[in-house]
């Protein structure tokens, strides 16, 4: 018999608006209003393993009530998963039940298509194909599989449904009969693992996949990896399969980690309680009942000894020897990856080290221009605000709001070669001490250009230096035209000037903050990239002030804040100019931190 599907116009989702828990023999569930307790896939996790054991009503239940949370929170894709397992489990219990199963099904497919995610179609399929196997409708049942397979080849099996799958296609394809319920093939997650873990760079994530992988493998209830610090003497894990994830540590010689690790020899350990190498005290803290263990040293290719498996809890009896061997191929793959993992974490902290004597030595380069320039002291930090403002404003990537922030910090590095009588002068300057101060910029690029580093310091140099650059090709001292001048340079245009005029000196005051956008606008397409003064006209004024207030170190009143923060500097400007405008209070409350006379 061939069963056709067609989507329904209408899936009906069921919204928990009560606190919720659900029981397992081996986890709590929890939901509290929007919040639940457990990782996003754990808990789907966590019911096929109870259908695995033909828990089918604890198991429903589960998918039942995680569907109404996923509803709620619009996961689609989730819903899509729990619809799917729901409907197949009811068929399980009943097959006369199969039009109802379907039904659900069908809705599930209909949003697995919606919400274009892979894990929903795949779950999907199975669903299908199960039901299609378990009526006769074998050739269908494969199509299905088929299908599951194909997805799963090419955007991965983030629940490893192919287990379930290659077992059911293999029943079909040997002419064995519909069987309830179907288990994982263990060697389908060993390639899982040595896939997942390859692409993982992150020592803690690692870890966890490594744990929930293997636990599938195993068939166990729990899984923690742990890993030796050999400087320490310790073993540590952030995995705990079912507990809080938190930071383990204990001695090397401690536990029955610590035995397989000092010993190498494995532990396959029947009873936990008969066994006197076992300490209850955990049981007693969580509650859990430990009842078998398996415990495996990990080694590297030079076959030293570098962490231990413990696996807790066998489903449905005792470890064998084929688990034993199985580990061993785990251990195997897993001991390359995280070794290759905390290789990448030193590294990490090397390039942080690095990272944070780079910035000690642009900071102590731009002290030494404040030191020497008291006039506009300050003014490489605030251009840096105002630059780190606009940058953000755009939407621009973190990668190139360091790089202008870098640059910002170091844009009058130059004025080093300025003579002191020109640097700290406090009058007008005369046309050749004004052609001279303008060499800072050319000045600027010698010296970072002399800085051996990377091509993202030789883009900083490039920025730094084109800040002076103006849009219509006459600024100095490339004469750089529109585009040509770097987008970062364009955005330090902006910034720089920004500044010059709105902070106070000896010999001047503040320019009126209405003089100050003119001066921007004027500059639009000449002076300036138009598109940048429009945006930094857009920023909130609460933003705008905070940089202010760096210089005078005055405080922002929330209350201030708290109004500011919904204008930005062209309303300013419009409530200035126009004299009826009712918002002429905003421009005083402006105006009240701009000035400084706090």
């Amino acid at each position: 018999m061939v069963i056709f599907f067609m989507n329904t116009a209408l899936i009906y989702l069921y919204y928990s608006k009560k606190y919720c828990t659900i029981k397992t023999d081996s986890c709590k569930f929890i939901w509290i209003k929007k919040k639940m307790i457990k990782c996003d896939k754990d808990i789907i996790r966590e019911g096929l393993t109870l259908l695995e054991d033909k828990k089918y009503s604890e198991a429903l239940s589960i998918f039942e009530k995680a569907q109404k949370f996923y509803a709620k929170e619009k996961s689609d894709e989730n819903v899509s998963i729990v619809l799917s397992l729901s409907g197949m489990i009811k068929y399980l219990q009943d097959k006369n039940k199969c039009n109802e199963a379907l039904k659900i099904i069908n809705d599930a497919r209909y949003l697995a298509q919606y919400s274009k995610n892979n894990t929903a179609k795949i779950v999907n399929e199975y669903a299908l194909g199960t039901i299609n196997f378990g009526e006769g409708a074998k050739d269908v049942a494969l199509m299905h599989f088929d299908n599951a397979k194909n997805i799963a080849m090419i955007h991965g099996d983030e629940l490893s449904i192919m287990g379930y799958v290659l077992t059911r296609t293999k029943q079909i394809k040997n002419g064995m009969e519909f069987t309830l319920p179907v288990k994982s093939d263990p060697l389908v997650s060993l390639v899982k693992i040595g896939r997942s873990i390859t692409a993982v760079t992150d020592i803690n994530v690692l870890l966890k996949v490594i744990a929930e992988e293997t636990k599938i493998a195993i068939q166990a209830d729990r899984c923690t990896v742990f890993l030796l610090d050999k400087e320490k003497n310790e073993l540590w894990s952030k995995v705990a399969l079912g507990m809080d994830s938190q930071e383990i540590r204990f001695p090397a010689n401690k536990g029955l980690a610590g035995y397989v690790v000092q010993t190498g020899e494995p532990l396959n350990i029947t009873d936990a309680y008969s066994d006197s190498r076992f300490n209850p005290d955990i049981d007693k803290k969580t509650g859990y009942t430990t009842k078998t263990i398996l415990c495996m040293p990990i080694k590297n290719n030079n076959k030293e000894i570098i962490g231990a498996f413990q696996v807790l809890n066998k489903l449905g009896g005792v470890f064998t020897k084929g688990d034993e061997d199985l580990l061993v191929a785990i251990g195997g793959n897993a001991s390359i990856a995280l070794e290759n993992a905390q290789l990448f974490e030193q590294q990490k902290e090397l390039y942080k080290e690095q990272k944070e004597i780079f910035e000690s030595f642009i900071d102590t380069l731009a002290t030494s221009i404040d030191a020497r320039d008291k006039i506009t002291a300050g003014h490489s930090s605030r251009v840096k605000l105002y630059s780190m403002l606009l940058v953000e404003h755009l939407g621009c990537d973190e990668k190139f709001k360091e790089l202008v922030e870098k640059a910002a910090i170091l844009h009058d590095i130059g004025k080093i070669g300025i003579r002191d009588s020109v640097l700290q002068k406090e009058g007008k300057l005369t046309d050749d001490e004004y052609k001279h101060i303008q060499e800072h910029v050319k000045i600027t690029h010698d010296i970072l250009d002399k800085i051996y580093m990377s091509d993202d310091f030789k883009t900083i140099t490039e920025i730094a230096c084109s800040h002076h650059e103006k849009y219509d090709g006459s600024g100095y001292y490339r004469h750089l035209i529109g585009e040509d001048i770097p987008y970062g340079g364009r955005i330090l245009a902006v910034a720089d000037v920004f500044d010059a005029i709105t902070s106070k000196r000896h010999y001047r005051d503040k320019m009126p903050i209405q003089n100050v956008i003119d001066i921007l606008i004027s500059g639009k397409n000449k002076h300036f990239d138009g598109k940048l003064v429009d945006e930094f006209l857009n920023i909130s004024v609460d933003k705008i002030i905070r940089v202010f207030l760096t210089e005078n170190h005055h405080c922002f009143k929330e209350e201030d804040c708290e109004i500011l923060k919904h204008f930005n500097l062209k309303n300013i400007y419009d409530f200035i100019t126009n004299e009826n405008d009712e918002n002429k209070h905003v421009a005083e409350l402006f105006n009240f931190y701009y000035s400084g006379n706090i």
